[in-house]
């Protein structure tokens, strides 16, 4: 079983680096310069960007390290006394709910309603105001918990290895 918890241990964190990356570009650069051209402009590119990465790489790495970490939350919860399960838990407890929750419940039906709008509308100007706020500071909650988590399930190996 060992084997199995390491090798997913290892899947985890790799898949939670990768997607700790793609958050942080958005936090440190691309929402800003989206934000620095014209409404319709960045809203239209914010819309071909929601429909292109569902349609990427992105999509099963999403999957798979939410699957990832939510088995291994319940693999430590069958072998709590496994080597770093602690950290374990909590970096796939809180990748788990500070990325997969946080994107299902804020990110997405913000860019559910961003598709909805007509960018060129009478309501798209303040449509795109309130998306470039709301939608970055779910943004930052998932790239600091992804940062976190990814530093957890590090420590988690170092301390199995």
């Amino acid at each position: 079983m060992e084997i199995i918890i390491n090798g997913m241990l290892w899947f985890t964190a790799i898949s939670v680096g990768i997607m700790a990356g793609v958050y942080f570009t958005f936090s440190a650069f691309m929402m800003n310069s989206l934000k620095a051209i014209e409404a319709p402009a960045g809203m239209l590119a914010m819309q071909s960007i929601n429909r292109i990465i569902v349609k990427s790489l992105f999509l099963p790495i999403f999957i798979a390290s939410s699957l990832a970490s939510a088995a291994l939350i319940v693999l430590m919860l069958i072998y709590p006394s496994s080597s770093g399960a602690t950290w374990v838990m909590m970096g796939s407890g809180l990748y788990f709910i500070g990325m997969f929750i946080v994107t299902i419940t804020g990110n997405v039906p913000l860019n559910n309603q961003l598709e909805a709008t007509d960018a060129k509308g009478s309501g798209g100007a303040e449509m795109w105001a309130s998306y470039l706020r709301k939608w970055t500071v779910w943004n930052h909650i998932r790239t600091i918990a992804c940062s976190a988590a990814l530093a957890m399930l590090i420590l988690a190996i170092s301390i199995r290895t």
